[in-house]
């Protein structure tokens, strides 16, 4: 186990802490808890549930014998590398990041959240060589849906939003279907559940203006069916098959502007299994795997594994 990379994520749905290398990809992540019927956290909350959820991350890797030498440290340390992303809540990892690796006299390797999730994906889905080419991307979770065209850069990569929403993201429409339906929050596991079970199939045709969307009528829809006292199997469909057509739509024109780029696909609403298929079928997308579909600290660690190797200076 030399040369392990140890990396933190504290983002505003999960604490997670992960290692990466000498043959051993291992993260231990559990998701915040949110009040029931609540739609998220304060991130006050959230950095406060982070300050006491991180260390037994760490105290997991190492009871599942996941722990070795640590050669570096890293954790994500804002939304996006863009000027001006910011969150409280990532101040956690960062600051226990760089505690940890000035006591162990190891490099501290900072990255953004959405860097760790394209990582994560790439690696996940066999596909690490994407890292080093030009590709897009969909970043899709419950506060984030972004079509990215993606170039690397060092270690890591600069992305680039060419399209995505214009308000709310995909997971929150989920979310918010969810708990309009009495399910638990975060409400996508509970949505894919239910959508088997529908006995009808609808969706709204969002517009698409060039490779942007907006989902926020889509609440008011999910509304108006629920007070029509249609099934609630019937609603998940209806929101995820409303998500799936206009995701599909834009990623076939992106490939259309930028024919010849792979097509990767992260975030938690990534794993939602009906996506994914008609994703996979139509535009040849490739994803990550389900656990590294959500946030996760995996990513950070194979981003910090790979500037160790490469000699990037801390």
């Amino acid at each position: 186990m030399d040369k392990l990379c140890l990396g933190f994520d504290t983002s505003n749905y999960t604490t997670s802490a992960a290692v990466f290398g000498g043959g051993t990809a291992e993260n231990r992540g559990k998701l915040l808890t949110v009040p029931e019927g609540a739609l998220g956290l304060r991130q006050s909350d959230a950095l406060f549930q982070h300050v006491k959820r991180l260390h037994r991350m760490v105290e997991r890797l190492r009871a599942d014998g996941a722990m070795g030498r640590i050669a570096a440290v890293g954790a994500s340390t804002r939304p996006r590398e863009v000027e001006g992303s910011y969150m409280p809540c990532f101040l956690v990892g960062e600051g226990q990041g760089r505690t940890l690796a000035a006591a162990l006299g190891v490099p501290f390797y900072p990255c953004s959240h959405q860097q760790g999730h394209v990582a994560a994906a790439a690696w996940s889905a066999g596909r690490e060589d994407l890292l080093d080419r030009p590709h897009l991307a969909w970043h899709l979770s419950g506060g984030t849906t972004e079509l990215l065209k993606v170039e690397p850069e060092g270690h890591t990569v600069r992305a680039e939003i060419v399209g995505g929403t214009s308000d709310i993201a995909a997971g929150q429409l989920v979310d918010r279907t969810g708990v309009l339906l009495g399910l638990p929050f975060p409400a996508g596991k509970a949505l894919d559940a239910l959508y088997p079970e529908a006995d009808g199939a609808s969706f709204f045709r969002v517009k698409l203006n060039g490779l942007t969307f907006s989902l926020s009528g889509m609440e008011n829809k999910v509304k108006e069916l629920l007070e029509r006292g249609e099934k609630p199997a019937n609603i998940a469909r209806f929101a995820i098959d409303t998500i799936m057509n206009v995701l599909l739509r834009a990623t076939q024109e992106a490939q259309k502007r930028w024919p010849g780029l792979p097509v990767l696909c992260s975030g938690g609403v990534a794993s939602n299994r009906q996506i994914r298929a008609a994703m996979e079928a139509i535009c040849g997308a490739v994803f990550a795997q389900p656990q590294y579909a959500a946030d996760n600290a995996l990513g950070v660690a194979i981003l910090a594994s790979r500037a160790l190797e490469r000699g990037v200076p801390a």
